[in-house]
């Protein structure tokens, strides 16, 4: 989808994830159902998203003074494009590439320097494409992540933000690659009309002195380095004879030679290697900044939108629930069956899976094979210690029973609960005993207790199917 709506589907998938009042479930069973019913017969799931953002915006908006203000930022104006390169010709306008002195030193211009930091830039963007040219996108997603985890309040607008920076970084490296190229290029071009200008209100002289080069290797260097510029000029480097009376020597300090035919080898100079080079690369940045913000890749089958797409595509959502060591009681039973329906809609099948036995991992496998699932969900009790030699092998059974579908691992507390009532550091002590195991496997984990209030875990189970 296009910048502009994919920027606005992850910011309202962000609201989706979050525990606002903001944005209840409520809305969010509203903007499905509205979707439904607007979105035309046979509509694409990227039109199906798009339809429920753009209702999903019409609550948002009025009630989030920050995200209002946010989406009326244009991340991107051209406009900047034109205040840059007019800031970059001023000041190459204002500099000074041949010195302070009265004459033109050939070996000791600022004008190498400047053509040497070019092909310094054209090598590394050689090096970049030879490498694949994505090492660049993905070190700055990871830079924009690492600055993100560290800023201290979070919420669903920023949390969204991050995300939509990830996303969009691509983008905009190609659009910084356009202003760099073109600011470069409109420097150049400062510096050319500085060099005229400066040379129509001085009479520049051009000499050069060394200690180690001799005439005949002078003129070499400068024919090669200015052979590009004399063949478009017609300019020729003078011969070794002539590069020898440009000497400056204690005998004579002073140089005499006319510096115009050297000015227009240098602007022509500046011109091939610096002006015309980074232009075409600001005009190919500029035309992968167009593609790319015609079509960004933004995931759209989140939770919050199960339902729908699941009633778009013809049919209910599935949850196997498999139990590990010990079954689930009625009231776990439907404490879970209500909680899902919250995230899948009530027209959810819950199907049962018998209780898998201590030492019965594997053969998990071969069970699950033959079921089709939108989520298998491995519920254990959180009085069990967790174990890699019998719980994570479970759970590694099901990821590769069946790969394309996600496994969950819920961890039931109502039992662990009840029976150290008022002991919340032993409930505590272990739900991070388990989350520490979940990190290190690494699995989704969810630790609800299914006999009790269920809408904090509702979020919670967002934000695990999410990571």
């Amino acid at each position: 989808m296009d910048e502009a709506s994919a920027r606005r589907v992850v910011l309202v998938q962000a609201y989706d994830a979050a525990d606002t009042p903001l944005w209840t479930p409520e809305d969010r069973e509203w903007a499905n159902r509205l979707a439904a019913q607007t979105a035309p017969a046979g509509a694409s799931t990227e039109r199906l998203i798009t339809e429920r953002t753009h209702h999903a915006l019409q609550r948002l908006l009025p009630r989030d003074a920050a995200l209002r203000r946010a989406l009326a930022r244009s991340p991107w104006r051209w406009r900047w494009l034109a205040g840059v390169a007019a800031a970059a010709a001023v000041i190459g306008l204002l500099a000074d590439l041949v010195g302070r002195q009265t004459y033109i030193d050939l070996l000791a211009a600022p004008l190498w320097c400047l053509l040497g930091w070019n092909l310094v830039v054209y090598a590394l963007l050689a090096w970049s494409v030879a490498r694949g040219g994505t090492s660049r996108a993905g070190a700055w997603r990871r830079w924009l992540a690492a600055r993100w985890q560290q800023l201290p309040s979070r919420g669903p607008l920023r949390d969204g933000a991050a995300r939509w920076a990830g996303l969009a970084a691509p983008l905009n490296l190609q659009r910084a690659a356009v202003v760099l190229h073109t600011a470069a290029a409109a420097l150049a071009l400062g510096m050319i009309a500085g060099l005229y200008l400066r040379a129509l209100m001085f009479d520049f002289r051009v000499g050069w002195q060394s200690t180690f080069l001799d005439p005949a290797t002078v003129r070499s260097a400068l024919a090669m380095l200015f052979a590009p510029a004399s063949a478009v000029s017609t300019i020729a480097v003078p011969d070794a004879a002539a590069i020898a009376a440009m000497r400056i020597t204690p005998d004579t300090p002073q140089a005499s030679a006319s510096a115009a035919p050297w000015l227009h080898l240098m602007s022509v100079t500046l011109a091939l290697g610096v002006v015309l080079p980074r232009v075409a690369l600001a005009a190919l940045a500029f035309v992968r900044t167009w593609a790319g913000s015609r079509r960004i890749a933004v995931p759209l089958d989140t939770p919050s939108v199960e339902p729908l797409l699941r009633r778009h595509r013809g049919g209910p959502a599935c949850v196997r629930v498999l139990p590990y060591a010990a079954p689930p009681g009625a009231q776990a039973a439907l404490g879970l069956r209500a909680l899902l329906a919250r995230l899948y809609g009530e027209d959810l099948q819950l199907q049962m899976a018998d209780t898998t036995p201590v030492g019965d991992e594997e053969a998990s496998t071969g069970r699950e094979a033959g079921h089709a699932a939108t989520l298998r969900l491995a519920l254990v009790d959180l009085g069990a210690t967790p174990e890699t030699e019998h719980h994570g092998r479970f759970v590694q059974a099901l990821q590769a029973a069946v790969p394309a579908a996600p496994v969950l691992v819920g961890v039931d507390e109502a039992a662990f609960v009840r029976r150290f009532a008022g002991l919340d550091g032993r409930v505590d002590e272990r739900r991070k005993a388990w989350r520490s195991w979940a990190a290190a496997l690494p699995v989704p984990l969810l630790c609800v207790d299914l006999g009790a209030d269920l809408t904090a875990a509702e979020a919670e189970l967002r934000q695990a199917l999410r990571a």
